[in-house]
């Protein structure tokens, strides 16, 4: 009877470790955690470090999405089907790609992690970082004498309440940063930030579109994420060297005179006239823009309306209502006016201003409008406050 019980038992073992996945299952993020933790215990111990630590590098730079649950879930459709090997080969060529110093066949370097969250740190996490703030230092790339400065370098720190930087070893902590101007995002990168000797990121100004940056000046948020902390700080009006900064050639222009060949219409052998090309707009957007806060500030509501064709304002009762909407401006106050982006039938223009409501509130805004181009002229389509 024992006999037959022991046979029971080992072929109950036998199917379970049969069971086992060998490959990536990101059907949902159940089955996604299970394939994962099936894998990882068939690795040896320091295997399995390195198996978590490319999966943190995956989801951290391997994937576009916000938040842990939506990473994850990038993160399985990215790797379903895939085995452990083809995992840390996708994972050197992540880490390669973004300059992180990481590598699948060497010792563990980021400590101990799981992508899918502990419920308790563990008293060892070398992410869980004492710090109180974020600093940000900003140094200038050396160019030639007659551009001038080639880029940036951006280093964030971690320091405590006096303001001295903390010192830690062996973290993973996922780095941020963001670049901005006029209100208007450039791009977003991302790093890891593994001890004080971090060399931050660096940004040249070739890959900036002049067309782009307000007043050659950008913004940088740089955000750093330790197990309990989200840090964040944001540097403003970081002059940039414009000469440096990417402009699009110019279109080439063939000095021969082409005539194009006529269209014949295949069913009646007859010429057919092309459709004439959409015009280029000739008018100024800054004067659409100029002409609508003038007609707030004079209380002409409704020819403020009819420059707009901004679904987020919605019918003109709501956009001239007394408490919600445009109808408390009293006057209006434009101290700067700027167009960074002009193209084809689109622009953008910045507007620094002081607006007054009818209860004497003075508020002072920066505000970019979107507009797009409308029989010739210029609509308002869009309306963000930037600060």
């Amino acid at each position: 009877m024992k006999f037959i019980k022991y046979c029971l038992l080992a072929t109950l073992l036998i199917l379970m470790v049969g069971c086992k996945k060998t490959s990536v299952d990101g059907s949902n993020r159940k089955s996604f955690q299970e394939s994962i933790n099936d894998m990882a215990s068939s690795l040896p111990t320091l295997k399995q470090v390195k198996f978590n630590e490319a999966l943190y590098i995956l989801k951290t730079f391997g994937v576009e999405a916000d938040g842990d649950i939506a990473e994850i879930a990038a993160l399985g459709k990215l790797l379903d089907g895939k085995k452990t090997a083809e995992i840390f080969a996708l994972a050197d060529q992540v880490a390669q790609k973004n300059g992180i110093d990481w590598s699948s066949t060497a010792p563990p370097s980021l400590g101990e992690m799981n992508i899918f969250g502990n419920e308790v740190a563990s008293e060892k996490d070398p992410n869980d970082i004492d710090a109180a703030a974020l600093n940000i230092v900003v140094t200038n790339i050396a160019g030639d004498s007659l551009t001038g400065s080639k880029g940036l370098i951006v280093v964030p720190q971690l320091v405590d309440n006096n303001g001295k930087k903390v010192d830690f070893e062996g973290a993973a902590l996922e780095t941020v940063m963001e670049i901005s101007s006029g209100g208007n995002k450039i791009s977003t990168s991302k790093n890891l930030m593994q001890d004080p000797a971090f060399r931050g990121f660096t940004i040249k100004y070739s890959s900036l579109p002049k067309e782009k940056i307000f007043e050659e000046k950008i913004d940088i948020k740089l955000t750093v994420k330790t197990t309990k902390k989200l840090l964040q700080m944001l540097k403003m009006g970081i002059p940039v060297n414009g000469k440096a900064l990417y402009t699009p050639p110019a279109p080439v222009i063939s000095d021969s005179i082409q005539v194009p060949e006529p269209q014949v219409d295949p069913q009646t052998g007859e010429a057919v006239t092309p459709p004439p090309a959409p015009a280029k707009v000739t008018a100024d957007p800054k004067t659409t823009v100029t002409k609508f806060l003038n007609n707030l500030s004079s209380q002409n509501f409704k020819a403020a309306y009819d420059a707009s064709e901004n679904p987020n304002w919605g019918s003109y009762d709501k956009f001239s209502n007394p408490n919600s909407g445009f109808g408390s401006v009293k006057n209006i106050s434009v101290k700067n006016i700027a167009v960074p982006y002009i193209k084809d039938n689109s622009a953008n223009v910045n507007v620094t201003y002081d607006v007054t409501d009818k209860n004497g509130k003075t508020t002072s805004l920066n505000v970019t409008y979107g507009l797009k181009a409308v029989n010739n002229n210029w609509k308002i389509t869009t309306y963000k406050i930037n600060n």
